[in-house]
């Protein structure tokens, strides 16, 4: 009996300085890196996830861009990095899978992290320029053929889930395209915009106003089913079967952050995913609210490394 109550007594303790620990944090600003430049859909996400967090807690959450070589400069910043909770970093699907590329990454995805909350889901849209003669999946693909290896797509990162939606796409359709990488969703969208580039697969939530002003032009999404915020635009699965690629973004800190950090952070960006004014913005971009729990998130991270080293060993695609 003895024994028994001394663990009741333990566990409430426990129980009971995890809020007080949480209520400490965050005592001066947090940052936030980004691995892409400003402009696309990561940063997006995560600045509006950021100025939620601030109002929330009363400390300024502030995005910094780190772009560069897929997201290594700020995995490798964030692993470095006081596990204290001032150092966040907003990654997404492109980040895991682009460091499945690399042999030589100073980090592993799936162990050197601690999980928050995975924040959306969404597809891409398939994007091609004005002069692009083509408004659909079937035309594309017959134009590829006609011209193979003319056609070329940006992407935000070599070996992230834009270019593999395209070595997917023209593994799948028979095609040749010439893949263009970019640092970030939002140099992607000015050069499509401009013509620079004819084909993207782009976050919706960069992609609708330059949709919306005919700039560019939709033409599918990526996922297996047609997303709600775009009716209108078939999926890639209607002419090629059991097509589906779709991002994500999620929070993750420096490993060793202290649980009641964790747990704190988690339970506030779960306040934001369900606040009204988020998920009416998001929800209208194409974008799928989550919130899950930092043990769920971790298991995700885990499976898109698997499924996605998986794909890059296949198709050769993988570097040093």
């Amino acid at each position: 009996m003895r024994t028994a109550y001394t663990v009741l007594m333990l566990c409430a303790g426990l129980a009971c300085t995890l809020p007080a620990a949480a209520q400490q944090y965050p005592a001066r600003p947090v940052r936030m890196l980004v691995p892409f430049v400003a402009g696309g859909g990561t940063d997006l996400v995560a600045r509006a996830v950021a100025q939620k967090l601030s109002e929330r807690t009363g400390q300024q959450f502030v995005v910094d861009n780190r772009p560069g070589a897929g997201g290594r400069i700020a995995m490798e910043t964030t692993k470095q990095a006081a596990p204290d909770g001032y150092t966040l970093t907003m990654i997404s699907g492109s980040t895991t899978a682009s460091s499945t590329m690399h042999k030589d990454l100073p980090y592993d995805m799936a162990r050197d992290f601690a999980p928050i909350s995975q924040v959306t889901q969404q597809p891409y849209v398939v994007l091609v320029a004005n002069a692009v003669p083509v408004k659909s999946i079937p035309e594309l693909i017959a134009l590829a053929k006609a011209k193979p290896g003319v056609l070329n797509y940006g992407s935000s990162a070599t070996g992230g889930m834009q270019h593999l939606a395209g070595t997917l796409l023209s593994q799948r359709a028979g095609i040749s395209m010439v893949h263009v990488p970019y640092k970030g969703g939002g140099q992607v969208m000015v050069e499509l915009a401009a013509g620079q580039v004819q084909l993207a697969f782009l976050n919706p939530l960069g992609a609708r106003p330059h949709m919306t002003s005919g700039r560019i032009r939709g033409i599918a999404v990526t996922t297996l089913k047609r997303a709600e915020a775009f009716p209108n635009l078939p999926a890639i699965a209607e002419t090629l079967p059991g097509f589906d690629v779709g991002n994500w973004y999620g929070l993750v800190a420096p490993l060793r952050t202290p649980q009641p950090v964790v747990q704190f952070l988690h339970q506030q960006v779960k306040a934001v995913v369900a606040d009204p004014e988020v998920r009416a913005r998001m929800e209208k971009e194409g974008s799928e609210l989550v919130g899950n729990t930092p043990q769920e998130f971790g298991i995700h991270i885990q499976n898109e490394v698997r499924m996605w080293g998986k794909l890059i060993r296949e198709t050769g695609l993988g570097g040093s």
